[in-house]
């Protein structure tokens, strides 16, 4: 079956506005969450629409939408992949939301409010609804290839990654990937602390902890990345000279417990982690390290562990960098990916982010790790159940060198 590999990669967060910046800071150990308006959240900082899209697209988009775009862009060059190079009909677009645009959302209902409904402009109609960000793309750049998004909150990035892979299966050699996310407006808060999981530390470094002892919940924040995945075979005919790594295998299940409450046990997150690994044909001895969902509440933590500890059966690393970020909905797993990739490209696993006292009987990365490996596995989990794996392999040498 054809090989899907990342060639291109755009990171917009609150670590950084290039990849490269996303990684020199997640290897420094930045924390990126400050507290805003009594509550802690992950900003971009920098960051304004009109640096990076259209004034004519600003006015009918979302914040959420102009942070996509800006990613994409970065991917794109990255990958040195110009859509408009090829037939419009071999290039995809798909991505992942966990929210939509409800910035924009609420700004039009607060003009409904005060004003009445002929305030509220034909823009509504669109720029809050979740498949807002992929339709954008796909017009922008002129692609016709097979689009979608994938609404599956936390998990959704991983899901738009085992999709795309699916699409260059089937036959469409580039796909546009991943995710971002601006659940930072006071509605989008409301909604979110209505879960009871949101950490109520107003310090940072008391706030969203992953794995930790004193883990009380996390922190919501902004942003995302944005993944050029192409046929492997299609990337090297077009000489291309960088690819970060492979997605080798996918998975997903889901709970199907409860809308709200985390499950009694990790059976089904086992189960999509050893799928992944199958989907891979790859052995839990060959993975060198974990990159974990990381919920950052005590009980999430504990499944997840314990998951880790049945599939791998031996301190497999663990890691969890989203802790110095944030977790940035279905934006936070397409970043872990890029880091993911970047630590194999590297060979060195950043910490666990927002580690001070580490539980769970795990091997948590404390300090950058040197890892000599090829494989590695990426959890995330959504709200309301959703379970994904992926299986990342580092480049492999075939004409083409390691991302850099």
């Amino acid at each position: 079956m054809s090989r899907a590999v990342v060639t291109g990669i755009g990171v917009v967060a609150p670590s950084g506005l290039s990849t490269e910046e996303h990684w020199r800071s997640t290897l420094a150990g930045d924390l990126h969450v400050s507290c805003h308006d009594g509550m802690l959240v992950g900003q971009v900082p920098g960051f304004a629409g009109e640096d990076h899209v259209d004034p004519r697209l600003i006015i009918q988009t979302d914040r959420w939408t102009w942070m996509s775009l800006a990613a994409t862009r970065m991917a794109l060059e990255d990958a040195k992949y110009d859509p408009a190079a090829h037939d419009p009909y071999l290039t995809g677009v798909v991505l992942a939301s966990g929210s939509g645009g409800n910035e924009f959302g609420q700004r039009e209902i607060q003009a409904l409010w005060s004003r009445g409904r002929t305030a509220v402009t034909a823009y509504q109609s669109i720029a809050w609804f979740y498949a807002a960000s992929a339709g954008q793309t796909s017009i922008l750049h002129g692609t016709k290839g097979p689009s979608s998004v994938l609404v599956s909150e936390g998990a959704g990035g991983l899901d738009s990654l085992g999709a795309a892979r699916r699409t260059i299966r089937r036959g469409t050699p580039a796909v546009i990937a991943g995710g971002t996310e601006a659940p930072l407006s006071p509605y989008a808060l409301v909604c979110q602390s209505t879960s009871g999981l949101l950490s109520t530390s107003l310090d940072p470094r008391a706030g969203y902890k992953p794995f930790d002892a004193d883990a009380n919940g996390w922190v919501p924040a902004e942003g995302g990345a944005v993944l050029v995945v192409e046929d492997a075979e299609a990337a090297a005919e077009r000489g291309v000279q960088q690819v970060y790594g492979e997605i080798a295998g996918y998975a997903a299940t889901h709970d199907a417990y409860h809308p709200e409450d985390p499950p009694p046990d990790c059976r089904h997150l086992v189960r999509a982690m050893r799928k992944a690994l199958a989907d891979a044909a790859v052995t839990p001895d060959e993975v060198g390290f974990v990159v974990a969902d990381g919920a950052g509440t005590p009980a999430l933590d504990a499944l997840e562990a314990h998951a880790i500890r049945e599939v791998f059966g031996r301190p497999v690393p663990v890691t969890a960098p989203q802790g110095f970020v944030g977790r940035l909905c279905s934006g936070g797993a397409a970043l872990t990916v890029a880091t993911a990739l970047l630590a194999l490209r590297d060979g060195i696993v950043p910490a666990v982010g927002n580690l001070s006292r580490p539980g769970h009987d795990l091997d948590l990365v404390r300090e950058p790790r040197r890892i000599d490996t090829d494989l590695a596995l990426v959890n995330a989990r959504g709200f309301g159940g959703f379970n994904s794996s992926v299986v990342l392999r580092r480049a492999r040498e075939e004409g083409v060198h390691h991302g850099r």
